[in-house]
């Protein structure tokens, strides 16, 4: 068990929680939830032991493991992608190690034959034995097969390093599981399988994540972190997420009534006052009003952007036709003849293990591409916007304020139209005077949206809009673009996104496409 006793971290001269006392107990999964910025991440990195606590303590039963998942992707490049994951259990790894050092040496005293039967006892308690059959599990469940075991980190894609970290903080049965942003860069085969990995696993369980599918589907309570303190839920993130906002109603409506309470005990005291037969209601009315808590509600950290998509024009029958696409990127070919159609009112995820092939797709859907053979027809009447999954051409190098960032898009020029525009978008006040180089990645994708709204645009083209939002941001644009009439061509790991927003799947892999009318959940015959 890992318990926290009145801890408090201020960072930066921003108190982000305090008197923070919660003990995390075996058997339940924790989604910890919060804000950018609320210092999530931060918490983590105080369970663990990486930064020391400024006020309070933080405490863990004697003798219990703690697994982090790292996210230094270089660290490992010099070992084996087996190794990497059994170093995932220190006290083991370095038994392994010492044993067989031990029988490499060309002369093996009794001293070593005594040091080496300890390890042996060692090694099999902690069930050393299995442990690359585990570790070579683990790592087939996340999609790497046996043919990984002796690769090197430094040749691994930085997708690859990401699931042989997941499955170096998995591995061997922590007693805490510390996990932040696990699914970031996971395929949906990869999701599902950590998913029901968790579902099986008996310890204590601690996670960060914006998939809102993957919290409701292995969290058995939620500590969120707002108002300055830490609060735990039991519960997935929807009955989180209810309570919450039905909790906020109530202390709104009894605001409400308090000050309507207020006006009547005033209006009361007011007309009275001077009236002798009434003076003792009226000083009665006085020490009631003297007692109402007229308190301003909390303020919360979380802020909902405003995302709506209005087309400028009614897009036609004809909206996209591709035939016989092709494109090779550095000797690899990533389409390959490829053909299909979008209709009017299609809402289309694209499907496929391989995300270059998406990104590539969309590319050339966006003329930002040009295809070694095919064609691609967009009907006349359509306009299309573009999210690209890497949007740092738009903003590296850009000295300039988000007002004039903001302004080449826009149709109108006033000052007070493009600060509406970014006040939905969560930049108001000075925000809106930020320079756009210095922006974080979650505000980037903001400032995309906006460009994408003012477009006008029938048909969005979104290439992995999730990434980098945080779970406010995800929430509004998923509900914008449910509620958006126009055409939309997307890729997405969000499982909760993917199902309510499509309505129809393209999968493009096996050199082939499977075009169906399918709900994302029916596709994977989860319906």
């Amino acid at each position: 068990m890992i318990s926290t006793n009145n801890i408090g971290l201020t960072y930066g001269g921003k108190k982000l929680f305090e008197h923070v006392t919660i003990k995390f107990t075996p058997g339940n999964c924790y989604g910890l939830i919060g804000a950018n910025g609320s210092g999530k991440s931060t918490f983590l990195k105080l369970l663990s032991g990486e930064i020391e606590t400024q006020v309070g303590t933080v405490d863990i039963t004697p003798g219990d493991r703690i697994s982090v998942l790292k996210q230094d992707h270089f660290q490992f490049d010099e070992f084996t992608v087996l190794h990497t994951v059994l170093m995932g259990n220190k006290k083991l790894y370095d038994v392994m190690i010492e044993k067989d050092q031990l029988y490499l040496k060309q002369y093996f005293s009794d001293a070593d034959g005594i040091r080496a039967s300890e390890l042996e006892t060692e090694f099999a308690e902690m069930n050393g034995w299995e442990a690359e059959s585990e570790a070579a599990t683990i790592l087939a469940g996340l999609g790497l097969g046996a043919e990984y075991l002796d690769q090197k980190m430094g040749a691994l894609t930085g997708s690859e390093k990401v699931k042989v970290l997941l499955a170096q903080a998995l591995f061997g049965t922590p007693d805490i599981l510390l996990l932040d942003e696990p699914t970031n860069h996971l395929d949906i085969k990869a999701i599902t399988w950590l998913e029901n990995f968790l579902l099986d696993f008996e310890q204590t369980v601690i996670v960060v994540s914006h998939d809102r599918h993957f919290l409701n589907k292995v969290c058995t309570h939620i500590a969120d972190i707002d108002f300055g303190k830490i609060t735990v839920y039991a519960g997935n993130y929807d009955f989180w997420r209810m309570s919450s906002e039905l909790a906020q109603t109530l202390r709104s409506n009894q605001k409400k009534r308090d000050e309507e309470k207020a006006k009547e005990l005033l209006a009361f005291i007011y007309r009275f006052r001077a009236n002798v037969a009434k003076s003792k209601q009226a000083t009665s009315r006085q020490k009631q009003l003297e007692k109402l808590q007229l308190d301003d509600l909390p303020v919360s950290s979380r802020k909902y952007p405003y995302v709506h998509f209005a087309p400028n024009r009614e897009a036609g029958k004809d909206v996209l036709r591709v035939e016989g696409l092709s494109k090779t990127i550095d000797g690899v070919k990533l389409i390959d003849n490829l053909s299909f159609t979008i209709n009017k009112g299609d809402k289309v995820i694209f499907l496929t293990e391989n995300d270059l092939a998406t990104t590539t797709l969309f590319q050339l859907l966006a003329g930002e591409l040009e295809p070694d053979a095919g064609k691609i027809f967009w009907g006349v009447t359509i306009t299309h916007a573009y999210l690209p999954r890497d949007n740092s051409k738009y903003f590296d190098g850009q000295d300039v304020t988000l007002l004039d960032w903001v302004r080449p898009y826009s149709p109108d020029q006033y000052e007070t139209f493009l600060r509406g525009y970014l006040g939905k978008m969560l930049f108001s006040g000075d925000d809106a005077l930020k320079k756009a180089h210095v922006l974080s990645g979650g505000e980037r994708v903001r400032c995309m949206l906006i460009r994408m709204m003012l477009s006008g645009a029938n048909v969005l083209l979104l290439d992995n809009p999730t990434s980098h939002l945080d779970l406010e941001s995800i929430t509004a644009l998923n509900d914008g673009l449910i509620r958006f009439n126009g055409t939309i061509l997307f890729t997405s790991h969000d499982h909760e996104f993917n199902q309510t927003v499509a309505n129809r799947v393209i999968d493009l892999d096996a050199n082939m496409v499977k075009e169906n009318h399918f709900t994302y959940d029916s596709y994977l015959g989860l319906e």
